[in-house]
């Protein structure tokens, strides 16, 4: 029972890991909680407390689900409450299958389990949760190290493996108590090599400067959700953008926030935006503007950023968020969009072959809201981009803890691929994250702002843009089936 009440602890512990609370050592006494209730019990005991963690991680963790489905999408007090804890108790489905998975398949003592099969079965699952219907990789471990030296196996192995060295911090601890002195021996020093590589490694540069630097600025809004899409506003709207791109002609590039023109692409492409891309360009400035966009041939509508100026070019959002932006399962859950009232919840997604946007001279990778959480989809236009851009509207969160989550996904992005990115927000967190995955300038979040610096376009190729997730997630999963099949031949012997 204790270790029950163990596991719920570690998982509430765990979202203070993360930004906005940036206690990642807590990541640590999370899975090494998790980890001790997992030793010498039945699959169902490991599922169930696997699941009591997801609980806590989640139910803390993504507690702001609540704020967007109450405060800003129209759901009764009782509504959103209720969707909330299904949310979270599906989610925990997730942590109980890593439980149930490592004990039911995996023999073998403690120290072997420790280091060997909870922390790349932990792994694993985090990777499938990364993509399994569309994917949610909120909460994966290895963002919580983005400030600590395991930050550094980013650009090699990207979050997973980060998340992977994470665990084997963990597990290792708790295996030194459970081990003689000589292997206690063994496994500390196999700890502090994991933490020593990653100090050294932080001072290798994967990528190198492929231009002259340029300034940049990027918009925040901050205009209120509930205004956002009313009629009356739209004007005073336009005209607050305008002003504030005004004052910034100075700038090579200037970037506006996700769906920051409050109508269609068409019904301002040869007024408003005709007469902006034409003071554009007399200044030498380019322009990123988020703008939902309406194919009219088609008959679809997509989540977009245009590029104007020099190199005028569309991107269309790819992969779109549940319910926020199109409804999955439409006959099964068709209910949900009666309690919600998001507009713009039936959105197309773009292809994957789109031609990369240019800006300031240089090709780009653009992204839209959450797809900046996805590592590997990141990746798309590498390695000719010089840098990454991404539009969102974290409005949706309210004064949570997810714009400073999602800010920190984002500095993974960056350190992945060696680029700077630029992260401009209706409300924040609108900064500027360096190629080490450093802010180097934000705006205050909930104020009209401008958040302006200087980038250096980047060439080259980390190891993670060459070759992305799959590294990581073979060798765990060739090493967990030569386990599963050692174990399988002992029993047969």
């Amino acid at each position: 029972m204790i270790y029950d009440i163990l596991a719920l602890l570690g998982g509430l512990l765990l979202p203070l890991a993360f930004a906005p609370f940036n206690y990642p050592v807590l990541a640590v006494a999370a899975l090494l909680l998790l980890f001790a209730g997992w030793l010498n019990v039945l699959p169902r005991r490991a599922f169930l407390r696997g699941y009591l963690f997801g609980l806590g991680q989640y139910g803390l963790g993504v507690s702001w689900v609540y704020v967007s489905m109450h405060d800003y999408g129209g759901a009764s007090l009782f509504e959103a409450a209720a969707l909330t804890f299904v949310f979270t108790a599906f989610l925990a489905l997730y942590p109980a299958l890593a439980g149930w998975l490592s004990v039911r398949f995996f023999g073998g003592g403690r120290i072997y389990k420790l280091l060997v099969v909870f922390p790349a079965v932990w792994i694993l699952v985090e990777w499938f949760r990364g993509w399994f219907l569309t994917g949610f990789p909120w909460l994966q471990i290895g963002y919580s190290q983005t400030d600590t030296p395991l930050a550094a196996y980013g650009p090699i192995l990207g979050v997973y493996g980060i998340g992977w060295s994470l665990a084997f911090v963990a597990g290792g601890i708790l295996a030194a108590f459970h081990s003689a002195r000589k292997p206690r021996m063994i496994v500390a020093v196999a700890i502090i090599s994991v933490l020593g590589l990653g100090g050294v490694l932080s001072g290798v540069s994967w990528t190198q400067p492929a231009g002259e630097p340029f300034k940049v600025t990027l918009l925040q809004g901050n205009v209120p959700q509930n205004m956002k899409w009313q009629p009356e506003f739209q004007r005073a709207t336009l005209q607050m953008y305008t002003e504030m791109t005004r004052q910034s002609w100075d700038s090579r590039l200037i970037v506006w926030p996700e769906t920051a023109i409050p109508a269609f692409y068409h019904q301002v492409k040869d007024t408003f935006l005709a007469d902006l891309e034409a003071e554009a360009k007399a200044s030498g400035t380019d322009l990123l503007i988020g703008v939902p966009f309406y194919d009219q041939v088609q008959d679809r509508y997509f989540n977009a950023v245009v590029a104007l100026g020099k190199s005028p070019g569309v991107y269309f959002k790819r992969h779109l968020v549940p319910f926020g932006e199109y409804l999955p399962l439409r006959p099964v859950l068709g209910f949900v969009l009666d309690i919600l009232e998001i507009p713009l919840s039936d959105f197309a997604s773009g292809n994957g072959g789109q031609t990369p946007l240019v800006a300031a001279g240089h090709p780009l990778v653009a992204s839209i809201c959450y797809e900046d959480i996805f590592g590997q989809e990141s990746l798309a236009g590498l390695p000719q981009a010089a840098y990454l851009v991404n539009v969102t509207n974290d409005a949706w969160f309210g004064d949570s803890i997810a714009p400073h989550q999602h800010v920190q996904m984002a500095k993974m992005r960056a350190l992945e691929t060696g680029r700077y990115m630029l992260r401009a927000t209706n409300t924040g967190v609108t900064a500027i994250i360096s190629p080490k995955g450093e802010i180097t300038v934000a705006a205050p979040l909930f104020q009209r702002a401008q958040a302006t610096g200087t980038i250096t376009p980047i060439a080259g190729s980390t190891p993670y843009a060459l070759w992305g997730d799959w590294p990581v997630v073979i060798a765990l999963g060739l090493g967990l089936s030569l386990a599963a099949w050692h174990r399988s031949r002992r029993v047969r012997e």
